[in-house]
């Protein structure tokens, strides 16, 4: 298992390595048409500056706008990541829409949130800042950062996010229903994970605090 979890580690900072020397800027963005799509087709799910006021829904101000563009792109392929609502949105758009509602959503300042049970977010954060050796589980922080600031435009930004969708998402990750996470790292972690350790890590997630 320790092999296993070594190997888990390295090949997150292999890929990590990797895609930050392929990886190219996006071309100029406008936020400010961004916002002008943000208020019409976005803002009853995510609100106009991304603070979805709906756990079911993520919140998406100030996150990395490569990685917003990259779902939404990922939304309309539908291939990777599947949700019909998102399928309808994504697919109406184009990729200047894509990369303008992106730069708009990342330069909103993200509220923060606040873990809810903190038994369970000790557990957490254990899980986040050491991973889970004898699983095979790496740690969190290792593709997140320690304090969930992501690394643009690989990893996205998860601090403060709802912890009933982050956990949606590592379910989702874990059953291979989305699947478009970078050498499929995401899913060799979740497959490893119960139901029990993923509340726990969702919940220590949401009370995180980024430096906005």
């Amino acid at each position: 298992m320790k092999t296993a979890f070594s190997t888990m580690v390295l090949l997150a900072l292999a890929t990590s390595v990797a895609f930050a020397a392929d990886s190219k800027p996006l071309p100029k963005a406008d936020a400010a048409r961004g916002a002008q799509v943000a208020g019409q087709v976005c803002a009853a799910c995510h609100n106009a500056d991304g603070n979805s006021p709906t756990a079911a829904n993520p919140k998406l101000a100030g996150q990395h706008p490569e990685y917003l563009a990259k779902q939404l792109a990922d939304f309309k392929a539908n291939k990777a990541r599947k949700n019909a609502v998102m399928l309808g949105f994504a697919g109406a758009l184009s990729a200047d829409d894509m990369r303008n509602l992106a730069a708009h959503y990342a330069a909103q300042k993200p509220k923060e949130g606040a873990a809810r049970n903190a038994q369970a977010a000790k557990l957490g954060e254990k899980i986040y800042r050491a991973g889970i050796a004898e699983k095979g589980v790496a740690a969190c922080a290792g593709c997140h950062g320690p304090a969930g600031a992501g690394i643009p435009a690989q990893y996205p930004r998860i601090s403060g996010q709802w912890a009933e969708y982050t956990k949606a998402q590592l379910v989702s990750f874990r059953s291979g229903e989305r699947a478009n996470d970078p050498a499929g790292m995401m899913r060799g972690v979740a497959a490893r994970m119960s139901d029990a350790e993923m509340d726990a890590v969702a919940d220590y997630i949401a009370g995180l605090k980024t430096a906005n």
